[in-house]
């Protein structure tokens, strides 16, 4: 269930005799896991012209009644001003969202879910979260709890989970 790549590192790392091949072993499997179902994830959205990032800006918006600002979208995605930016003139192209001038300050931009892009944000949506939940059917509950304490352990020793105040 490795990667080429990592399957490559693996031998390198044993070759010289690292102590650690078994840890490195657990991050290689998490690695191509991931990797794995971030094909899966493109290849699931790719029918509708989307990539994630397309997705996310749609969802969001979805949840946030259809309408957002540019800045509030970027800061919830978590990307920058300038990747939104990209992101909105795609959907936009595609009749997904439209931008409009801001009623109670028309300097400023809100960004509307077109009729389509509800419909469309709303059906991916069912889909991908019964997607992504099926990824775990073969655990029961025990093993859920289980893989999420563990995933949280190791998350601690990262830069992300050492800022994280959780």
């Amino acid at each position: 269930m490795l990667e080429a790549k990592h399957g490559a590192l693996l031998d390198e790392a044993r070759r010289r005799g690292q102590a650690n091949v078994a840890l490195l072993h657990l991050c290689f499997q998490l690695l191509s896991l991931s990797s794995a179902i971030d094909r899966d994830c493109a290849s699931r959205l790719a029918p509708h012209g989307l990539s994630e990032g397309r997705f996310i800006v749609l969802f969001l918006l979805h949840g946030a009644g259809g309408t957002l600002s540019p800045h509030a979208l970027a800061e919830r995605a978590g990307v920058t001003r300038a990747t939104i930016s990209g992101l909105l003139d795609g959907l936009q192209r595609e009749g997904l969202l439209q931008r409009r001038s801001d009623a109670a300050d028309g300097r400023r931009l809100q960004i509307v879910l077109t009729v389509q892009g509800k419909r469309l944000a709303e059906d991916l949506f069912n889909q991908h979260t019964q997607w992504i939940a099926g990824l775990f059917n073969g655990l029961d509950t025990a093993e859920q709890v289980q893989l999420s304490q563990l995933l949280a352990k190791v998350w601690q020793h990262t830069g992300g989970g050492r800022k994280d105040p959780q």
